[in-house]
């Protein structure tokens, strides 16, 4: 593959790596993508599941918050804060108490410290293999023709080579498609998300900012996911693709709202609707949320223990009997919910 695929290809990742700062009650200013809630038609349209899936969010551990005060006698408090993936002003805008323990932090710790397209074209040339079929298996002969169609519109639209449509492993596609039109515009206008606007706010201040993984390991995390999941994933986000927009807004009402529970059990209701059963996607759940949950409790140990440490991860590492907040009581220390 040439370098100036390669090159694309990481514009496009850095988009969506950078899977998921608001206001303290769910407020909705003027919505800069459009879309609407799809929660809202399912409490419409089928009350039962509407009720079952609020079943599964409440009954989440550590469901509720964004922010959050990490505490042991001895040593500074430290805070961990939940963020979502996007660049509209409702999460960008981070609420003050935010904010000031950015500032007076020690360090930042972000998942990833530098998410620029040239390090993640770097991440990408060592081991193409894990986004690319290279034992004779090909995309198009996993999914229908129609999908594929749909698959080669998704690549040109963020101008990737659709000339390599064939060889893309399914969780590739499914994470450019991640991001819809709207927020991949405002993000080449300069618009920031919000891990990139807490990382402006500490270098504003010299504060230094690590990762808690590498680009690499994100990566191999993804391709890791079992390919029958990969598959079924994208099944549903093709059948999903006319409406990014509503998906959007709904991740964000989800956010706004600290309903991160609904996000797992909402993504198996929208892949059975779509006709993907008997599906529970747990080494999704596996490779993607606990896996790295673990890893990135490891790299924060050390930090953690000298106090002082504004931690920033995507909202979903947070809940859960293995998210972050839970992994980090186990380990001896206070997490209380601020925000």
């Amino acid at each position: 593959m040439s370098e100036r695929w390669q090159y694309l290809i990481a514009v496009a990742f850095a988009f969506a790596f950078i899977s998921i700062a608001g206001t303290p009650s769910y407020a909705k200013p003027k919505n800069t993508c459009g879309g609407t809630s799809i929660l809202e038609e399912i409490k419409e349209d089928s009350p039962e599941a509407f009720a079952k899936l609020a079943n599964s969010a409440a009954a989440t551990k550590n469901d509720g918050a964004i922010f959050w005060r990490i505490s042991r006698e001895g040593v500074p408090d430290s805070y961990l804060y939940g963020t979502v993936h996007l660049t509209d002003p409702r999460v960008t805008d981070l609420a003050p108490q935010a904010t000031e323990a950015i500032k007076s932090a020690r360090v930042v710790a972000l998942e990833v410290a530098d998410v620029s397209p040239a390090a993640l074209a770097g991440a990408l040339s060592k081991n193409p293999a894990l986004m690319m079929f290279s034992d004779g298996r090909r995309l198009d002969h996993l999914i229908t023709p129609e999908a594929f169609e749909i698959v080669k519109e998704q690549l040109e639209a963020v101008r990737l080579p659709t000339a390599f449509a064939q060889n893309f492993k399914p969780w590739v596609v499914s994470m450019v498609m991640a991001v819809s039109e709207c927020e991949r515009k405002r993000m080449e206008s300069g618009k920031a998300v919000v891990d990139m606007k807490i990382a402006m706010v500490a270098a504003d201040k010299g504060i230094p900012i690590v990762g808690l993984e590498t680009i690499e390991a994100q990566i191999e995390a993804a391709a890791s996911v079992p390919m029958e999941e990969q598959i079924a994933l994208l099944r549903s986000a093709l059948s999903l693709a006319d409406r990014a927009d509503d998906l959007r807004e709904t991740l964000l009402e989800l956010y706004l709202r600290r309903k991160f529970g609904l996000v797992l059990p909402l993504q198996r209701y929208l892949a059975e609707m779509n006709g993907i059963r008997d599906m529970d996607f747990s080494g999704f759940e596996e490779k993607l949320l606990q896996k790295r949950n673990r890893r990135m409790r490891t790299f924060a140990l050390p930090l953690l223990a000298e106090g002082g440490v504004f931690i920033a991860v995507g909202a979903l590492h947070l809940v859960g009997d293995e998210g972050l907040v839970e992994l980090l009581r186990d380990a001896g220390y206070h997490v209380d919910p601020i925000l």
